[in-house]
């Protein structure tokens, strides 16, 4: 049976992106973009994860408030809390980044990266 799990943004980073490193030594960005929907009063927010050497591009291109196409897979994570209760996140594991509101002096930032998340 086929099977597509897909997303694709435009949207407005909410802060500047934050990199860590697994134990291994990867790179991964995390980032919040806010995509503003026709008459709704609120932007709907989406926690984004970039892998790799393309998590290494978003920190070194992104900012608070640039416009951004993101391409890339939900992923839904699920853990165990200190009192024994099941707790689900769902972000976006980024495979294309574009920035779309460069300044005439700034060069073109188009990214591709992992498709999957690394495994450690």
């Amino acid at each position: 049976m086929p099977a597509l799990n897909r997303v694709e943004l435009i949207g407005y980073l909410g802060r500047d992106p934050e990199t860590r490193y697994t134990p291994t030594g990867k790179t991964v960005c995390h980032f919040a973009v806010a995509v503003n929907r026709r008459k709704a009063q609120e932007p709907d927010w989406f926690q984004i994860q970039a892998w790799g050497k393309l998590g290494e591009v978003c920190q070194q291109y992104l900012a608070k408030g640039r416009l951004v196409y993101v391409s890339g897979r939900l992923q839904t994570d699920r853990w165990t809390d200190d009192k024994g209760e099941t707790q689900y996140r769902t972000h976006v594991v980024a495979t294309q980044m574009q920035m779309l509101d460069r300044k005439s002096d700034e060069q073109e930032v188009i990214a591709e990266g992992e498709e999957t998340e690394p495994s450690d």
